[in-house]
């Protein structure tokens, strides 16, 4: 079975860090990952040569999901582009962590969650003597918008099964569904790359965002609805990994990991925050669980718990 249930919190040993370019931005920023205690959450601090700004890592403070899911005020303070890097805290099971940031968007690297991985790799990850709590999804909450439509429902386990269809033949209808893990995600999901069209790429320069962009971090469509990255594609299916890594990034703003299988068609960062919204606006639809302590060779039980203290559905 794919799904690895853990009792415990967990952060990060040691102080990691990375710089880049942000990719609608196109200005370097620098990152930095540092050791939280247990009930911290995913915070950001901006620093932007004075004293700063916190973000909490949560859907509650998601200002625009446009291209890129964003924490914060489109038209001030904010951090763009979390998704990958939440991404890999949601695939790696980090459950606190302190991220300071010299710039307002997380650096876009080589478009996949790579090097993220690699950077927590390199810094190790504790685990912390404090119950995880999980959101158990215990009935379907669905959302639909045109063709579109995404949905969870009960499942003994953490699963996405995400689909994508565009009318490009270098695309086209694509499904990625899979149990997620640590192993899964490094293997399965992590190396899968952003990707665009190069139709595209003017009418986004003229709106501000793909500044950064380059074959060294996305996948580019040409006009001959061909891919024109040199070495071609990582995986069969790129397209569709890409967007289970994006999905688990967004998802990962929950305040907590859910136990569940997440669904989605033609779905995008506006529908996964929408449905993670739903989800959670409901209280009839999810409890909040830990392990109880349980014998040795024996699966864990649930029990129902208090929500975290950093969880949108108590701020």
């Amino acid at each position: 079975m794919g799904f690895v249930l853990h009792d415990y919190q967990t952060t990060v040993k040691a102080r990691v860090t990375l710089t880049g370019t942000g990719v609608h931005s196109g200005k370097p920023v620098t990152v930095h990952f540092l050791p939280a205690d247990a009930d911290t959450g995913i915070v950001f601090h901006l620093s932007n040569g004075g004293e700063g700004r916190e973000f909490r890592a949560l859907v509650s403070e998601v200002g625009a999901t446009d291209l890129c899911t964003m924490l914060g005020d489109p038209a001030g303070e904010h951090i763009g582009t979390v998704e990958h890097l939440m991404a890999t805290v949601f695939g790696l099971g980090i459950d606190n962590l302190i991220i300071e940031i010299d710039g307002p968007e997380v650096p876009i690297l080589d478009g996949s969650a790579m090097a993220f991985v690699e950077a927590f790799d390199q810094a190790g990850i504790e685990t912390l003597l404090v119950k995880r709590r999980y959101i158990r999804v215990v009935k379907p909450v669905r959302i639909e918008a045109g063709a579109s439509w995404a949905e969870f429902r009960p499942y003994d386990g953490t699963r996405f099964e995400v689909e994508i269809d565009f009318e490009s033949p270098a695309i086209g209808r694509q499904l990625f569904a899979s149990d997620i893990n640590p192993d899964i995600f490094r293997r399965d999901i992590a190396r899968a790359r952003t990707f665009g069209f190069m139709k595209d790429v003017e009418r986004l320069w003229a709106a501000g965002y793909a500044l950064g962009s380059s074959l060294e971090n996305s996948l580019v469509i040409g006009d001959d609805n061909r891919v024109i990255n040199v070495g071609g594609l990582r995986y069969p299916n790129e397209f569709a990994r890409h967007k289970t890594l994006d999905a688990m990034g967004d998802l990962a703003l929950a305040g907590a990991r859910f136990i569940g299988c997440f669904r989605s068609y033609r779905g995008g960062h506006r529908m996964n925050a929408a449905a993670l919204r739903r989800l959670l606006s409901d209280r009839t639809a999810f409890e909040i669980v830990e392990t109880r302590r349980r014998e040795r060779g024996r699966v864990a039980e649930m029990t129902a718990v208090s929500g975290p203290v950093y969880a949108p559905w108590v701020i």
